[in-house]
């Protein structure tokens, strides 16, 4: 599990390859990712949008941004966390992605980038 901590907001991920849902014969290798949100903050956030490169071995780049997280905008108090569930698919099985979440915070209107660490996608058919 990957994990980095920007303005007391803890993000983790745990990904991991899903070979049911892969085609390697058809360059299609599908992982699924699953993030921890924590607020070890004093203040109350909440996670207005998300932003995401994705980076595929062949050199391939692509970048996903929309508002908030499978649909929503959680709002953290101090102490509390949110978790989810996600995937994406690369065309050679290995590859890496990172970003980050936009956060706001009520109290003052202030907003900042909680950093997703960097993560590794690898299908472990392409290790030898």
């Amino acid at each position: 599990m990957e994990t980095l901590i920007t303005k007391g907001i803890k993000i983790s991920v745990r990904p991991a390859y899903q070979a049911a849902y892969s085609r390697p014969a058809t360059n299609r290798y599908v992982f699924v990712y699953h993030i921890i949100i924590e607020n070890l903050s004093a203040e109350t956030v909440q996670l207005m949008r998300r932003h995401w490169i994705i980076w595929d071995s062949d050199g391939s780049t692509r970048e996903v941004e929309g508002d908030g997280v499978i649909g929503l905008q959680p709002i953290l108090e101090p102490g509390q966390s949110h978790e989810y569930s996600s995937w994406c698919d690369l065309s050679t099985g290995i590859g890496k992605m990172y970003g980050g979440y936009l956060m706001h915070c009520p109290k003052d209107g202030s907003k900042f980038m909680a950093r997703i660490p960097e993560f590794h996608l690898l299908a472990p058919v392409k290790m030898n």
